[in-house]
């Protein structure tokens, strides 16, 4: 479903993101992991387009798109999340969602429109935050979610624009340790029978090995490991670059 191929990224002489082969397949999950300036960011800025490679390939589902925009990459399935939360706090959660669904669909994106198009928006915004639980918020304003809240917001958002392939950067940060379990089902929830495609960055690894079909560890800008979570836990080049140093 995602494919990058030799994936690079120099800044003079320094690679940030050095030579990367990634293969994600349809209802994958795929965790991310490293050390702090290890390059995971600077991947997923790569994969969605807001930086441009110094070298090497993007395929989604076989696409070359690397010479694509980011919005014309999510046109085709590519959606993403950010570290720091990014949501219309003067509006309310559902009109938020609207929103979301509205840009991906095409047309008017004001929150008035003709009834027919209303009610089938309007369902589409309501799916999505029933999948993460926010139905019974959907008119509380953003702004004045708790921030495990506002990182389920950030997922329905991306579900109102039916993305094949999901990029979660590092949607554990900043959560309260009891909303962590809640976040971490709604995320589960996102392959299952779809065939949707998670690729994430934690620094959790309890998280990471609940969830991760696969690991994959990232050191220096390259990619050290990627195999299953028992694999690379026992790697002992994983262990001495990555599992000992401090997060």
């Amino acid at each position: 479903m995602l494919a990058t191929r030799g994936l690079t990224w120099r800044i003079g002489e320094v690679a940030i993101v050095d030579s990367v082969y990634l293969d994600l397949a349809p209802g994958e999950f795929l965790g991310v992991i490293g050390p702090n300036g290890a390059g995971k960011t600077s991947l997923f800025n790569l994969i969605t387009g807001l930086r441009r490679p110094t070298d090497g390939r993007v395929l989604l589902d076989g696409e070359d798109v690397t010479e694509l925009p980011t919005h014309k990459r999510a046109r085709l399935g590519l959606g993403r999340t950010f570290q720091a939360s990014s949501v219309f706090g003067s509006l309310t959660v559902r009109e938020n969602v609207r929103l979301a669904v509205q840009a991906h669909r095409g047309g008017s994106m004001k929150l008035w429109r003709r009834a027919a198009a209303d009610r089938e928006v309007a369902a589409a915004a309501d799916a999505a935050l029933d999948r993460v639980g926010l139905h019974h918020r959907g008119t509380a304003l953003a702004g004045t979610l708790a921030h495990g809240e506002k990182r389920k917001l950030e997922i329905a958002l991306l579900l109102a624009g039916e993305p094949r392939v999901m990029l979660l950067d590092e949607p554990m940060a900043g959560v309260s340790a009891e909303d962590v379990p809640e976040l971490v089902s709604v995320i589960k929830s996102l392959t299952g029978d779809s065939g949707r495609s998670v690729l994430m960055v934690e620094h959790h690894m309890d998280v990471i090995l609940e969830l991760a079909d696969r690991i994959a560890v990232m050191h220096h800008g390259a990619l050290l490991a990627c195999d299953t979570p028992d694999t690379v836990m026992a790697n002992a080049t994983v262990q001495e670059a990555y599992l000992g140093e401090s997060l």
